[in-house]
C-alpha cells in the first residue's frame, strides 16, 4: 500500500465502511545551506472523502477545521529553520463544505487516541510487553508493520542518528537535534518516555508535535494497521506502535535528519528495525533493566552494541573496561569504526553554558558533537555549511545548539509560582516563603549519583541575590529601603532540603537511597515518600484531570522505602507495626514536622522526624505549598527523583 507524501493514503473509517483519502505534496521556499533561496517541492494537501452522509458520525468537522491550526503551528516550526510554507485544503463533499452544519461528536478525539494507545499495553509493567506470543519475533513484526504502512523505501532513505545507552541517551539525542537544527537542517526527534503528554516523544524542528498533527498521523497509522491484523500479526504493543508512528511522521514530513533514541537495550529494541543509520552512538553504560538485559555489565553492553551496523561509524563515551571491551569486540566483528569521545570541557565552550545542567552533561554534549560532525561529514555537508571552519573546532551553530537544547525532567529547576494564588487581598510576596522543585528522573545507581552531584551543586549556589547595600550609589532613598529590607529577609531565610521520592518496585532502593542520604554535606531535612499518579498501564493526556483526593492506594511499597531511609539515617533497622503505619499515612504531618530534628524521632509511636509517607502526590504538593505560604522565612528546596513517572506527575501539578 502506498503512503503519503506523493500518494493516496487512506484513513479507514470503519463506522461507515469508507475512508478519507489524503494527497500530500509539498512546495515551499527555504534558505539553502549556501545562503541562496531554494525552491523545494510544494506542499498541497487534498482531502477526498468517499463516504455516505453517515461519514459525519465518524469524523468530526473539527478535525478538518483543526487542520488550519495544524498548518499555523507547522509554519511556526518551519520558520525556526528559515522556511515558510503554503497549504491548500480542499474538501470534495458538498455536505461537509457547509460551514454552518452542526458539528457532531467524533470518535477521533485526542482522548479517544489515548484510549486506543492504552489498549496496546499488554501488562502493568514495561518489561511485560517484551515477549508477545506470536509466530514472528519482534523485529520481524516491526518489518511487517512498516510494509503495511508503505514506508519501507522511505525509511531506507532517512538520514538517521541512532543512540543507545543506560543514561544520557535522551540528553545526547536532544543536543544532536538542536545542533543540526541550528546548522540549518529540518530535524525530527524521537525520544522516550514522555513526562506529561505522549506528543512530547515527537519533535519537528525542535517543536513538540501539535495535537492536530498527532491526530492526523495517529489515526492514519492506526487504521492502516488495524485493517491488516491477523492472529499471527496482532496490533503492535505500545512502544512498537509509537516507534512506527515516529518513523511515519519523519518520512512524511521529509526531515533532513532523524535522531532516534533507543527505548530499552538495543539489539531487540523496536527502533533496531532501522537497518542503515548514518551513525550510531552509545552513551554511558550501567546497571538498569537487568531483568531483561542481564545482570552483568558485559551482558548489558552486548545488548546496547546490538544497534551497530556493518561499517557504519559509531561513537561512545568513556566506559568501564568490562563494557568497553564488549563494544570494541562487537565493532571488530562488524568492521565498525568505533571511536571513544572525551567529554567537552568548559574551556572548549568559550564561556557558553550548556542548557542541560550537571557536569555529567559534558560527556553527553561531547558525544553529540561527534555524532553531528560524523553525520555532516558522511552526507558531505560539513564544507557546505561550514566552509571556512576547521573540523576540529566547535562552530557557532554547534554552540548555539548546545545552549538551547531542552529536555524536561532532567536536572530541571522549577520555582513554584502558585504560592500567592490564594492571595485575594493583595498581600506582598514577602509574606510567604519560597518553594523550589529540582526535578531529575534518575532511577539507576549511576544516574542517581549524577543527580546527587547536580543537586548538591545547585542548592549551594546563590539562588536569591540580594541587591548591594552600597547606599552611596543610590540616590532614591525609597530604593535604599527596598534593598535593605530584601537583605534583611535574605539573612533570615531558613532553607530546608526535602527529598520527594518514589521508584518502581522493580528497582533496588537499598542501592539507590544511600546515594541520596548524604549529598556532599547537603543533608536532607526530611524525606517524603509518595505513590506516583501515572502508571505504565494507561496513557493519559496532558489535559487529564488530577483530583486532589485520589482514592487510597496500597502504600506498602512507600512504607518500605521509608523504613530503608530511616535505617540509613539512624544506622539501625526500625520496626513499625502496620496500624501505626496506616495512622501515619492518614494524618498529614503538622507544620512543626519541618523543624523537628532527629532527637524527636520515636518510630515506635509513629513519630518519624526524618520522613513521612503521604497517601497521594497532590496532597504532598499541596502540603508543601501550604507550608511555604504560611512561613515567610522558609525556603523549601525539593528534590524530586527516583522515577520519571513521578517527575512527570509533579510537572503536571505545577503547571495547573
Amino acid at each position: 500500500m502506498a503512503s503519503f507524501p506523493g500518494a493516496l493514503n487512506p484513513l479507514f473509517l470503519p463506522s461507515c465502511g469508507s475512508y478519507l483519502m489524503l494527497v500530500h505534496s509539498n512546495t515551499y521556499m527555504r534558505r539553502g545551506i549556501l545562503g541562496r533561496r531554494e525552491l523545494l517541492h510544494v506542499d498541497r494537501v487534498t482531502w477526498e472523502i468517499q463516504c455516505s452522509t453517515h461519514f459525519l458520525n465518524a469524523f468530526n468537522l473539527t478535525s478538518l477545521k483543526g487542520f488550519h491550526s495544524l498548518e499555523k503551528r507547522r509554519q511556526k516550526g518551519l520558520q525556526s529553520a528559515n522556511m515558510s510554507s503554503q497549504t491548500m485544503l480542499t474538501r470534495n463533499s458538498s455536505s461537509i463544505m457547509s460551514e454552518t452544519m452542526q458539528e457532531l461528536p467524533s470518535p477521533f478525539t485526542y482522548e479517544a487516541a489515548m484510549e486506543a494507545l492504552s489498549s496496546l499495553i499488554t501488562g502493568k509493567r514495561r518489561e511485560a510487553n517484551s515477549n508477545i506470543d506470536t509466530k514472528y519475533k519482534k523485529l520481524e513484526r516491526m518489518s511487517m508493520y512498516i510494509k503495511i504502512l508503505g514506508i519501507e523505501e522511505q525509511i531506507a532513505d532517512l538520514n538517521i542518528i541512532h543512540v543507545a545507552g543506560t543514561k544520557g541517551k535522551g540528553s545526547t539525542c536532544t543536543f544532536c537535534e538542536a545542533i543540526l537544527r541550528e546548522s540549518g537542517f529540518k530535524t525530527g526527534l524521537f525520544t522516550s518516555p514522555h513526562l506529561i503528554d505522549v506528543k512530547e516523544r515527537f519533535r519537528l524542528n525542535g517543536l513538540e508535535l501539535s495535537e492536530e498533527q498527532f491526530l492526523l498521523y495517529f489515526w492514519g497509522c492506526w487504521h492502516q494497521l488495524k485493517d491488516k491484523i491477523t492472529e499471527d500479526l496482532p496490533m503492535p504493543p505500545l512502544f512498537q506502535f509509537l516507534t512506527l508512528l515516529g518513523l511515519k511522521i519523519f518520512v512524511s514530513e521529509k526531515v533532513d535528519v532523524a535522531i532516534i533514541e533507543v527505548g530499552l537495550g538495543g539489539k531487540n529494541d523496536s527502533t533496531n528495525v532501522i537497518q542503515d543509520p548514518v551513525v550510531c552512538g552509545i552513551t554511558s553504560l550501567g546497571f538498569d533493566h537487568m531483568e531483561i538485559l542481564g545482570d552483568t555489565l558485559e551482558k548489558i553492553a552486548s545488548h546496547k552494541a546490538g544497534i551497530f551496523k556493518p561499517k557504519v561509524p559509531a561513537f561512545t563515551v568513556p566506559q568501564l573496561p568490562e563494557a568497553m571491551n564488549v563494544l570494541k569486540q562487537k565493532a571488530r566483528e562488524l568492521e565498525v569504526p568505533l571511536q571513544e569521545v572525551a567529554p567537552l570541557t568548559y574551556k572548549s565552550l568559550n564561556g557558553m553554558k550548556l542548557s542541560l545542567s550537571g557536569d555529567h552533561q559534558l560527556a553527553n554534549a561531547g558525544l553529540a558533537v561527534s555524532l553531528c560532525k560524523s553525520w555532516l561529514n558522511s552526507k558531505g555537508n560539513w564544507e557546505k555549511v561550514f566552509p571556512n571552519v576547521s573540523f576540529n573546532s566547535l562552530p557557532d551553530a554547534f554552540l548555539r545548539g548546545l545552549s538551547i537544547a531542552y529536555l524536561p525532567g532532567r536536572a530541571q529547576i522549577v520555582h513554584d509560582s502558585c504560592l500567592g494564588l490564594n492571595n485575594e487581598i493583595g498581600i506582598d510576596e514577602n509574606c510567604y516563603g519560597e518553594l523550589i522543585f529540582y526535578l531529575d528522573g534518575a532511577h539507576s545507581p549511576e544516574s542517581m549519583d549524577a543527580c546527587a552531584k547536580w543537586f548538591s551543586k545547585v542548592v549551594k549556589e546563590n539562588i536569591y541575590k540580594p541587591v548591594s547595600s552600597s547606599f552611596s550609589k543610590v540616590e532614591n532613598m525609597e530604593e535604599v529601603c527596598i534593598q535593605h529590607s530584601q537583605e534583611i529577609k535574605e539573612s533570615k531565610i531558613i532553607s530546608k532540603r526535602i527529598l520527594l521520592f518514589n521508584c518502581m518496585d522493580s528497582r533496588d532502593p537499598e542501592v539507590i537511597l544511600p546515594r541520596l542520604a548524604d549529598i556532599s554535606g547537603s543533608h536532607f531535612s526530611k524525606a517524603i515518600f509518595v505513590p506516583s499518579i501515572s502508571t505504565y498501564s494507561k496513557v493519559t493526556s496532558g489535559a487529564s484531570d488530577i483530583p486532589l483526593n485520589i482514592p487510597s492506594k496500597d502504600l506498602t511499597w512507600q512504607f518500605n522505602l521509608q523504613r530503608i531511609w530511616e535505617r540509613i539515617i539512624h544506622g539501625k533497622d526500625i520496626g513499625v507495626n502496620k496500624s501505626v503505619k496506616m495512622e501515619a499515612a492518614e494524618n498529614l504531618p503538622s507544620a512543626q514536622f519541618l523543624y523537628d530534628d532527629i532527637s524527636q524521632c520515636n518510630p515506635a509511636n509513629g513519630n518519624f522526624s526524618c520522613s513521612a509517607v503521604f497517601p497521594s502526590l497532590p496532597l504532598a504538593v499541596s502540603w508543601l505549598r501550604k507550608s511555604a505560604r504560611e512561613n515567610p522565612s522558609l525556603r523549601l528546596q525539593v528534590l524530586v527523583t527516583g522515577s520519571l513517572h513521578l517527575v512527570g506527575d509533579v510537572l503536571k501539578l505545577l503547571r495547573r
